[in-house]
């Protein structure tokens, strides 16, 4: 495993962490397995992992605390996020703070994550949802000064809407952000741009998310694939959408070298940007744990191949079913 410097904490993390939404209630998840896979992570090198009391209002966050008290010896660094007090993702322009993260929710949802994890303090906790309206809006300001003065969180981070990159940037202009959650990805190029020189000027951590875009870089996605009842991923492939992602998948194909997956290329690709202080992928099994932390030691990719994957960038905007 690899380890890079997670912005102006100093903190030294895994460049390959742990995304726990899978374990909060998608169909198919089993508590047991979880934890197979989260202490084989751990075993491996993984250092970082990222819940949210929204994965299972708070049931992804009871196996991470568990995790962390199984090995006591080791530092685990435990990101999480509070939700959005409408409950609506993602956050609109016109959801005023008062609707979003007034200073008693700020307080009441960290309480109550640290009370699910049974810790004393959380690492980094997160806004999971984020309109730059609020930038400098004193009442969170004031709200995270405390926390952190109290000792209860470290570090403070936005986790940013699907394909708005640049709706954090006045946020991070107040100095008061350490940390920014955002899709970053072989077709999601565009955090590149502007969001990534912002924070490497401010010495801003940047976690990268989704890295397989839903699924679609792992390769198997295909115009038929259909998921249970319930599953979010029903929500998010409607057609327009499954068709628009199975023709991108398909045009990388003749791009993978011999002998590597698409996934492992997608998760290359990230970690061939210095910028990107840790990528999270979803994990439930420990073959996944294996695969995708695998690609920590393997490296970043060739620049040629870079430069040629490139050319598969996807600018999207965000839609009725992009959520």
């Amino acid at each position: 495993m690899r380890y890079r410097t997670f912005g102006r904490t100093g903190w030294q993390v895994s460049d390959v962490g742990y995304g726990m939404w899978g374990m909060g209630g998608w169909t198919g998840s089993d508590d047991e397995e979880s934890m197979q896979s989260l202490r084989r992570s751990v075993q491996l090198g993984c250092n970082f992992f990222d819940t949210a009391w929204a994965y299972g209002e708070g049931h992804s966050e009871k196996l991470l605390g568990q995790l962390v008290r199984e090995y006591p010896d080791r530092k685990l660094y435990v990101a999480t996020k509070i939700p959005p007090k409408n409950l609506k993702w993602p956050s609109k322009p016109e959801y005023p703070l008062d609707q979003t993260f007034p200073p008693d929710h700020i307080r009441r949802y960290t309480e109550s994550s640290l009370q699910h994890l049974g810790l004393d303090s959380l690492d980094l906790t997160q806004f999971h949802v984020w309109d730059d309206g609020w930038a400098n809006d004193d009442r969170w300001q004031k709200a995270v000064a405390d926390l952190k003065h109290e000792g209860l969180i470290k570090a403070i981070g936005i986790s940013i809407n699907r394909w708005e990159p640049d709706n954090a940037i006045r946020a991070l202009r107040t100095g008061l952000i350490d940390a920014v959650q955002v899709i970053y990805n072989l077709f999601d190029q565009a955090p590149e741009d502007n969001l990534f020189p912002i924070c490497r000027e401010l010495n801003v951590a940047a976690i990268a998310r989704v890295p397989f875009d839903e699924g679609t870089l792992i390769g198997n996605l295909t115009l038929d694939s259909q998921w249970p009842s319930g599953d979010w991923r029903n929500t998010y492939f409607v057609p327009e959408n499954l068709k628009a992602s199975v023709e991108r998948a398909e045009a990388l194909r003749p791009v993978i070298p011999a002998g590597m997956t698409m996934a492992k290329m997608a998760m290359r690709f990230i970690l061939s940007n210095p910028d990107v202080s840790t990528v999270i992928p979803g994990m439930r099994q420990i073959k996944h744990a294996e695969s995708n932390i695998a690609c920590s030691e393997a490296g970043p990719l060739p620049g040629n191949l870079v430069d040629r994957l490139r050319l598969h960038r996807w600018d999207r905007t965000p839609t009725r079913w992009s959520q």
